[in-house]
């Protein structure tokens, strides 16, 4: 099944939740389909549009900013699944400045790397090991979670999630 964007009153993005629980939250009269996927759910009752975007009747309080946890998929998403080094196919990920010299597992820190790069690399630091990075290493935006949670975001979410940023 599907997934759908569920929007604050505000039409900010608060997650992403089953097809089956936006038809739910909309039964349930708690929020108003934005986009539909032109489809048709239907019951022995009702039929209404399945839908991929819908936003909540009331606000609710976001009591932080959610931030994309730091993982191995996410900084491939980030990175493009490329070696930051070499440009070719990365396989695993490599903190710039080592662990072991002070180095912190924070997103500015990690970055996709392939085997040889990350052996050539080793327990030092990419000047002395005489390698560049092709771009500094970053946190992602705000709403790079809702990527990472579906994959490849539909064309529907993406006037959404740019208002957001």
């Amino acid at each position: 099944m599907r997934s759908a964007l569920v929007l604050n009153a505000t039409y900010e993005p608060l997650s992403v939740v089953s097809a089956r629980r936006a038809v739910c939250l909309v039964l349930s009269d708690k929020a108003d389909i934005v986009e539909d996927d032109g489809t048709k759910v239907n019951s022995a009752s009702i039929s209404l549009p399945a839908p991929l975007v819908i936003r909540l009747r009331y606000v609710v309080k976001v009591p932080f900013h959610r931030r994309t946890a730091l993982s191995r998929r996410a900084i491939f998403a980030r990175d493009g699944h490329r070696c930051q080094y070499c440009g070719g196919s990365a396989d695993s990920i490599d903190h710039v400045m080592p662990r072991s010299r002070g180095g912190l597992h924070i997103w500015e820190n990690v970055t996709a790397a392939c085997r040889p790069c990350n052996l050539r690399k080793s327990d030092r630091t990419p000047e002395e090991a005489g390698m560049r990075l092709a771009t500094r290493p970053y946190a992602p935006r705000e709403t790079a979670w809702i990527t990472l949670s579906v994959g490849r975001v539909p064309e529907a979410w993406k006037q959404y999630l740019a208002e957001a940023s």
